[in-house]
Formats: C-alpha cells, sequence, structure tokens
C-alpha cells in the first residue's frame, strides 16, 4: 500500500514562507524600479549590504507587531492590505529617519515615495498570490478524526479556528454504544474502510481522540498500526491541540498529567532565571520614570475624572500562593464592585471616562512597575488573580492552581492571544490554557515574542 496525500504547508511553514517571500519581494520590486526608473535611494551591493539588512530588521519587526504572519488574518486579503500598509509605513518612517544606518535622504523627494511604494507592491502582490494559493482548498491539511464517543463539533471548532487551513473532512466512531452527532459536511468512516477512504480523500494525518483508559480499540489499533508502518502521521488530539492553538487542554488531561507538565527543565535554569529577573529591574527602572514623568497629567485627570484617591490597591494570588498588593491607578468611582462579586460587566465596575482612557492605553498599570522592583510580579507571566476568584476557579477548572508555580506578569501569553480578559468559566479555561502553555514553554524567544504581541495588542486596543 503506498499513497501520497495531497500537498499541504505546515503552520511553521506556513510562517517561514511568508517571512522569506516578503523580503523576497521587497528587494526584488526595488531592484526593478532601480532598473526601470531612475531610482538610487536605495542600492543592494556588497558596499552597501548595511541598507538591506537595516529595511529587512525594520520591515521584520513592524510586519511582527502589526500582525502580518498571523495566519488567520493572512488568510484574509482585506486585512493583509490593512495591516500591509500600516507595517510599510512604519518601516519607512523609522527607515529614513535613522540616516547613520540608513541612505542619506535624497534631494528628490520622489524617490522616499518610490522606496515607499515599492516596498508596499512586493508585499501585496506576494500576499495576493499567498492568499490566492496557498490559502485556497488544494493546499488545505486533510484529517480523519477516530476516537470513542467524542465531541467531534468541538474538536473540529477547536482546530479549524485555530488554523483555517487544517479541515476534519470525515471521523471514525469506534464506540458502538456512543451517541455521536457531527456536522454534516463530515464523512463518517468505518474502521474497515479507513485505509481506502484515506487514499481516495489524500488525507494527511490521523488524529486519535480517545477517552479510553487502556488506549484505542483492537481493530482500530491494527489498522493504525498498518499505516504507520508505511510511514502514515498519527498523532494524539491533545498534542494536535497544543501545537496548533499553543494552549495546554487541560479539561481532556486526567490521571498522566506529568506528560503535560514538565515545568522543572524551564522553570528551574538558573541561567534564564537570572536574565529574567534582570530585564525585569531594568524594564521597572524604566517605567518608574515614565510614571514619574506623565504622573501629573494623570493626577490631574484623576482629579476631574475620577473624583477619589490616585491609587488602588487591590489583594492578588502571587508565586506559590502567595498573596500581595497590586497597585493601579484609579479607573473605578470610589467604593468599586465587592470582592464576592466573581465576575461583574463593564457598566458594574463604574469606570470613568478617564478611567477608561487609562485602561484603553494601559497607563493604568504603569505603577505595577514598583510590584516587579519588589519581586512579586515580573514583565511576564500569567495575569495575577484576586483570592476569591481564584479559589472558586479552582474548585471548577482542573489544574488552575498550577498557574501559581511562576510569578504573575504584567503581561503574558494570555493577554496576547486573547481578544478579550475572562469574564465567564470559559473564558478563564482558555486563559489557564495559554498559561499553562507559557510555563511549560517558556524561554527567552517565546518572552520576545510575547512583548512584541503586547504592542499590538495595545495598538489594537485589544485585551479591554
Amino acid at each position: 500500500m503506498s499513497w501520497l496525500p495531497d500537498i499541504h504547508f505546515e503552520i511553521s511553514e506556513r510562517k517561514v514562507l511568508l517571512r522569506i517571500m516578503d523580503i523576497l519581494f521587497i528587494f526584488s520590486f526595488l531592484i526593478i524600479i532601480s532598473e526601470w526608473y531612475n531610482f538610487h535611494y536605495f542600492i543592494i551591493d556588497k558596499e552597501h549590504y548595511t541598507w538591506a539588512l537595516v529595511l529587512a530588521l525594520y520591515y521584520s519587526l513592524f510586519a511582527t507587531i502589526f500582525e502580518m504572519y498571523d495566519l488567520k488574518k493572512a488568510s484574509s486579503f482585506q486585512a493583509t492590505i490593512k495591516n500591509a500598509t500600516l507595517a510599510v509605513s512604519s518601516t519607512t518612517l523609522f527607515y529614513i529617519l535613522t540616516p547613520f544606518l540608513t541612505p542619506v535622504l535624497p534631494d528628490n523627494r520622489l524617490q522616499i515615495l518610490s522606496f515607499y511604494l515599492a516596498i508596499l507592491g512586493g508585499v501585496i502582490i506576494w500576499r495576493y498570490a499567498y492568499f490566492s494559493f496557498i490559502t485556497s482548498p488544494r493546499f488545505f491539511k486533510k484529517v480523519l478524526v477516530v476516537g470513542d464517543s467524542f465531541d467531534i463539533n468541538r474538536i473540529v471548532a477547536n482546530l479549524h479556528h485555530a488554523d483555517p487551513n487544517y479541515r476534519v473532512v470525515g471521523f471514525t466512531n469506534t464506540d458502538n454504544d456512543g451517541v455521536l452527532e457531527a456536522q454534516e459536511e463530515l464523512i463518517s468512516v468505518n474502521i474497515d474502510d479507513l485505509q481506502n477512504f484515506i487514499k481516495g480523500e489524500g488525507i494527511s494525518e490521523i488524529v486519535v481522540a480517545s477517552s479510553y483508559a487502556e488506549g484505542v480499540s483492537i481493530p482500530l489499533y491494527s489498522q493504525l498500526i498498518k499505516l504507520l508502518e508505511h510511514g502514515f502521521s498519527i498523532r494524539e488530539y491533545t498534542q494536535v491541540y497544543e501545537e496548533i492553538t499553543q494552549r495546554v487542554p487541560v479539561e481532556y488531561v486526567e490521571k498522566d498529567f506529568y506528560k503535560f507538565f514538565p515545568f522543572n527543565r524551564s522553570n528551574r535554569n538558573r541561567f534564564y532565571l537570572f536574565f529574567n529577573r534582570f530585564f525585569d529591574i531594568l524594564f521597572a527602572f524604566f517605567c518608574a520614570f515614565f510614571t514619574l514623568a506623565v504622573l501629573p497629567i494623570i493626577v490631574l485627570g484623576n482629579a476631574i475624572g475620577n473624583k477619589g484617591s490616585l491609587f488602588y490597591l487591590q489583594e492578588r494570588i502571587g508565586q506559590n500562593g502567595v498573596t500581595f498588593k497590586i497597585v493601579k491607578f484609579r479607573t473605578m468611582q470610589p467604593d468599586p464592585f465587592k470582592e464576592e462579586k466573581q465576575y461583574s460587566d463593564r457598566a458594574e465596575r463604574k469606570i470613568t471616562w478617564f478611567g477608561n482612557v487609562l485602561r484603553r492605553t494601559r497607563f493604568d498599570e504603569l505603577p505595577q512597575c514598583f510590584n516587579i522592583l519588589k519581586g512579586d510580579m515580573s514583565l511576564i507571566g500569567p495575569r495575577p488573580e484576586r483570592p476569591l476568584i481564584a479559589k472558586e476557579l479552582a474548585a471548577i477548572i482542573p489544574f488552575y492552581e498550577t498557574r501559581h508555580v511562576v510569578k504573575p506578569g504584567l503581561t503574558g501569553w494570555a493577554q496576547v492571544m486573547m481578544s478579550r480578559y475572562g469574564t465567564a468559566y470559559d473564558d478563564a479555561l482558555i486563559k489557564l490554557q495559554y498559561d499553562l502553555y507559557y510555563i511549560k514553554r517558556r524561554t527567552l524567544f517565546l518572552d520576545i515574542d510575547i512583548l512584541i504581541k503586547t504592542i499590538s495588542t495595545v495598538i489594537y486596543f485589544r485585551g479591554q
């Protein structure tokens, strides 16, 4: 038995492809206009190679900030045009404002316009090609899910929402006694027809979603072994879920929790922890100076808009469950929502007009630099929660208190990946999944990614 699955690109492959081809098309268009048009502002040669390096660096940074490498947004051409315009505009602005690293400004300012349009044109043409071909159904990764009485609709929704190119096209239910309702477009496949279906539909991967403690059924096991011996990709659902959604699926973790939470290696590395604390202190000092600079404006705004004390203190849970007082600028009227209320809507929180300004600009978080200096918090980590809320969530969400193994942070993986703060059980569960993913995989590179995504979150006013 031999066959070839349909051609598809993995998530990492698409992200690398986007980055490489963006730069390649930018330089190609700059070379083209230099040949066909009297363009001499930007030159690519051995003598001026730093010009190209700085341009690539600036574009990569701003393209990341403006979410050009978010695969869900990259699959929308309208969103791509908006983000590309912002990224190229920022790149061009910073490029011409650093003449000690870039070419000297030309006398003819039309050269700058040509420079800008060449970059933007190259990016948009390449992204249109990506949108037309790579994100088309012909390059979807087709998947078959097998298991026993599993929630196939939830699995399909989770995977497709995280990656538009990841398509579950069929399912096999191995539990004859189980009742399974699936979406109409999904094909039900018998175990005996498994290999023929995979060959006929060009399936690239099988995802096993079994709840049996001893594993999948024997007939299915035999079929999977045959496929595995021919090099076919077979993976367990929780592994796929974590890779695609970048969250740890705590609701599926049972007695083998230690397979999902190998925290010791990432959180006991003294080299990493030293530099983590060093940059925490460095950031906190910078943040403190900035806070002092804007303090007169905030004091005035608080006196007019909030009519209460300038600072707001609240008890939160820190590392290892130790409580501390978090410091914020006041954004609500005096006598805000009570501690016993688990969640409340924005209207109930009585946020003032000036408090809303502080929240949208994130200036209300500035005093937390003192929490970072004290060591209660870190720059990056799970957001600290109130003790009562944490206690109630721990009673209904498995492994909730595991998020306390690291210091809470001013920003974090959940904050940059979610569009808003949790206001219900489902949101709290998703936040926990993101937090545990960060704790499990925290590295310097992931920290840098979070910092860049934090800039995007502030720019787009998300996480409010």
